[in-house]
């Protein structure tokens, strides 16, 4: 089951990729899952593993602390 935490988690991933100037295309890429899944996890239809999730972090140049601070 999805949680408020979820769309947090998807809005600051989301946030993130913008901030870089990156697509969900790119971002992908970039973390090895298709653009599909990242579509997923920024719209909160999906949770990210904690292995994605730390590729993830390391990609954007966040620490695991921060991506999951709201």
């Amino acid at each position: 089951m999805l949680t408020k935490n979820d769309i947090k988690l998807g809005k600051k991933i989301k946030k993130l990729r913008n901030n870089k100037g990156w697509t969900q295309a790119e971002l992908s890429e970039k973390v090895g899952v298709t653009e599909k899944h990242i579509q997923f996890i920024e719209t909160a239809n999906r949770k990210p593993s904690l292995k994605l999730a730390t590729k993830l972090a390391k990609v954007l140049g966040v620490k695991m602390s921060e991506l999951f601070d709201f």
